[in-house]
């Protein structure tokens, strides 16, 4: 069961950051109503939010589950594969140092995000990315492996259709893997009970079991209807600008 989560305000030039998508400008009106109703769903499900201030100088800041890796043995703090991305790091350590004050991090030539990694109980997929390289996920591996952790490897380099790993899979508990077409028949997820998404819903495939419910993007009926098939209590979130910046439910929080 999470009990915290720590969260970042969006800052005024959010839409600055970096985007593989061409979905049109932020509004940041409506990204600030958004992220409040994320939190307020955060709330909902039972944990105690830290609300960090914007950070100016780093636009893409409010996605913060990038900045770290987080296990119920202990945190690593990542090295961004973005160079504008990396001071975010930096940032977000006195916060995440208040719970776990022996911060190990990933080291030069290792690049890694946190939207390359999932977690699946004691299993934890590491994504090579063009975010996260192969000495990344060895040192997170090597980390995992001291705390008693499986991990495997998916290389998702060759897939134009998403940026991290996370952006395909997610883990939603009891054995239970959400996962885009696209990725379905990849061998690592065959011990899992799969639910599919279609090609036209794939961005919902980044959705968070927070408890006892399944935060997913509205708009996205067949997942919905999905997860409720298979006993699941969905929470739908709009996420219309975050996804306009490649962001997900996944991305704005770092839940412990």
């Amino acid at each position: 069961m999470f009990k915290h989560a720590i969260v970042r305000l969006p800052a005024p030039n959010f839409a600055d950051g970096l985007t593989t998508v061409d979905l049109g400008i932020p509004q940041f009106d409506e990204v600030l109503r958004q992220h409040e109703s994320y939190c307020h769903a955060l709330r909902k499900c039972g944990l105690q939010i830290t609300v960090l201030d914007a950070e100016l100088e780093y636009p893409d800041s409010t996605f913060v589950e990038d900045t770290a890796v987080i296990t119920p043995g202990g945190a690593i703090l990542t090295r961004p594969g973005a160079p504008s991305r990396q001071g975010e790091v930096a940032a977000i350590r006195p916060a995440l140092s208040k719970y776990y004050p022996d911060l190990r991090e990933i080291i030069v030539p290792g690049t890694l995000d946190g939207g390359d990694i999932c977690e699946a109980d004691e299993h934890f997929f590491l994504g090579v990315s063009h975010r996260s390289n192969e000495e990344g996920t060895r040192q997170l591996a090597a980390y995992l492996a001291s705390h008693g952790y499986a991990s495997s490897v998916i290389d998702v380099l060759g897939m134009t259709t998403i940026l991290h790993l996370k952006s395909g899979i997610s883990y939603v508990g009891d054995n239970t893997m959400v996962v885009m077409e696209e990725m379905a028949e990849d061998p690592s997820f065959s011990s899992y009970n799969l639910i599919k998404v279609s090609p036209e819903e794939s961005y919902a495939a980044n959705c968070v079991r927070v408890n006892d419910r399944v935060l997913i993007a509205g708009g996205y009926p067949l997942l919905e209807a999905a997860l409720i098939e298979h006993g699941f209590d969905p929470l739908l979130l709009d996420m219309s600008e975050f996804q306009k910046m490649d962001g997900g439910l996944s991305c704005l929080s770092l839940r412990f």
